[in-house]
């Protein structure tokens, strides 16, 4: 039997004021003329609920760009179902959020890109870190509980110590250290974006510092790449095994970059119930479990502990999501991750980034402007 899902990444639209070049959203963004409306929200998350969902990331691109958020969020509430708005904070007025904590919002996940002022610019791709700082007051006030999403990559984690004292002094009860995973537009900036080993291996001496002399004062989730570790993640705690993802058009996956495993034939909520999209779908059954695996997977022990790894990794790296996925020492595509880990070593020129729209030109020189238009 299938378990039920616990948690529902509600991604309401891609538009987004900020231009980051590690965004999970796909290359190919969905236009607002397709996005769901609250009313199809409404009925995605009572569907959730009856599935067994409990819990919903209200999430983009920037989800304060509907202006219908508050009815989204409402309907999510009068299903029963806990919500927390990830957001990147531009726009985050304490009447806008006085309005969401009305409609039953329950927490807030603010995105931080850097320390201070140029860095953390420079990679959201416009000016956004005052309307970061004001956000982080207006949640703050509000009493509502607070975490700070911090993307980590070759640019920022020096700076690890200062970033954790910003969440700090911004009132952060939780600080999550994502480092970033290489797929999508990610994948387009590795070269950019991915740290040497002796930079992880700082940031983790720093996470555990902070840790003994500091505790839970904000709690600290540090999340390993898997570039250097030579053993696999498990793609969301297994394909199809614990989340669902419901795209700004209603195309349901079970993670947030499925959008570019070809062959997939992804269902859309407004065609299927979320149900028969979760126990039945073609898309969703597609590497459960361990029948389908192939390699070294099918006869290693770890098989139902980390499912064969990312298999979005996996397609994107090899061009096929059913290989083993390379970030596994096991895997015979390994020397893929170990070549480019090799090259972020050695490398000593910074590499230009791509950001995820036009509106930011980097110089790598620290001098680069930034756009400030929306």
């Amino acid at each position: 039997m299938i378990p039920a899902p616990w948690a529902l990444l509600a991604e309401v639209t891609h538009a987004c004021p900020l231009h980051c070049p590690y965004c999970s959203n796909p290359l190919e963004l969905v236009r607002k003329s397709a996005e769901l409306s609250a009313a199809d929200w409404a009925r995605v998350f009572g569907e959730a609920a009856e599935l067994g969902v409990v819990q919903a990331h209200v999430s983009g691109g920037e989800p304060l760009l509907r202006p219908d958020l508050a009815e989204i969020v409402a309907a999510a509430h009068r299903a029963g179902v806990y919500t927390q708005l990830v957001t990147s904070g531009v726009g985050l007025s304490a009447e806008r959020l006085g309005e969401l904590l009305d409609a039953g919002l329950n927490s807030v996940q603010l995105s931080l890109q850097d320390a201070r002022r140029p860095g953390s610019d420079l990679i959201a791709g416009r000016v956004s870190y005052d309307d970061k700082e004001r956000a982080a007051k207006v949640i703050r006030d509000a009493g509502v509980p607070f975490g700070l999403n911090v993307v980590l990559h070759r640019r920022n984690l020096d700076n690890l110590q200062e970033i954790i004292e910003v969440g700090a002094n911004w009132g952060a009860d939780r600080i999550e250290l994502a480092n970033t995973q290489f797929y999508g537009w990610a994948l387009r900036n590795r070269a950019a974006l991915l740290p040497t080993r002796d930079q992880l291996d700082r940031a983790k001496a720093t996470v555990a510092a902070w840790r003994d002399g500091h505790g839970d004062r904000p709690e600290l989730v540090w999340v390993m790449p898997d570039y250097y570790e030579g053993v696999p993640k498990p793609c969301m705690g297994g394909w199809g095994a614990r989340s669902v993802t419901v795209g700004p058009d209603g195309t349901a996956l079970p993670c947030p970059a499925a959008y570019a495993v070809p062959d997939l034939a992804p269902p859309n909520v407004r065609e299927r119930s979320l149900a028969w999209i979760w126990a039945e779908s073609p898309a969703f059954n597609a590497y459960r479990g361990t029948d389908w695996m192939t390699g070294p997977c099918r006869e290693c022990p770890r098989r139902e502990i980390d499912f064969g790894g990312c298999r979005c990794q996996a397609h994107a790296l090899t061009g096929d999501a059913a290989r083993t996925d390379p970030a596994c020492s096991l895997s015979p595509d390994h020397h893929l991750i170990r070549t480019a880990a090799e090259s972020a070593d050695e490398g000593t020129v910074a590499v230009p980034l791509v950001y995820r729209r036009p509106g930011a030109v980097d110089s790598t020189d620290g001098s680069s402007r930034v756009s400030g238009s929306v």
